[in-house]
């Protein structure tokens, strides 16, 4: 298997079930059953309509986040052959690339889908984006290392 499938795998792996926790857990504190965390992301294809169907959606919702997970950790991955002074401070490039896909989401991403609109509030922002730093960047930027690219 070569390094960057390797780091693909690893990294999107990480970073899905990583995220999926943080996102689960951090939501669960705020009353949210887990199958409504799920939904939300369906929400971005189906729109309104994702919260009808229980975890038929929710379980939708799930395997399109671990799609996005793998995506951002194939464009890290591509970016970092280019970029080889990534790996020189991986947990630094780890972390920006956090915030990075963190502004990506929700400047251009869920802008675009069909996920009902609310408002963010300081403490989702700042939530959301210590997850993304933690969860997301770290795990794919360390699996890149670890694979040798």
């Amino acid at each position: 298997m070569s390094n960057i499938v390797r780091a693909i795998l690893w990294g999107g792996t990480a970073c899905g079930t990583l995220d999926a926790i943080a996102a689960t857990g951090s939501f669960a504190l705020r009353g949210v059953p887990p199958v409504r965390v799920w939904q939300n992301v369906a929400s971005g294809l189906l729109g309104a309509r994702s919260f009808e169907k229980n975890w038929k959606t929710g379980t939708l919702g799930l395997l399109l986040h671990f799609v996005i997970a793998f995506s951002a950790a194939t464009v890290f991955c591509i970016a970092a052959r280019s970029m080889p002074d990534l790996f020189r401070f991986p947990v630094l490039a780890g972390a920006a690339y956090g915030v990075v896909v963190f502004v990506v989401m929700n400047r251009i991403v869920l802008p675009l889908s069909a996920m009902p609109k609310r408002p963010l509030t300081r403490a989702v922002i700042v939530t959301q984006l210590i997850i993304h730093v933690l969860c997301v960047g770290l795990p794919i930027a360390l699996a890149a290392k670890w694979a040798g690219l």
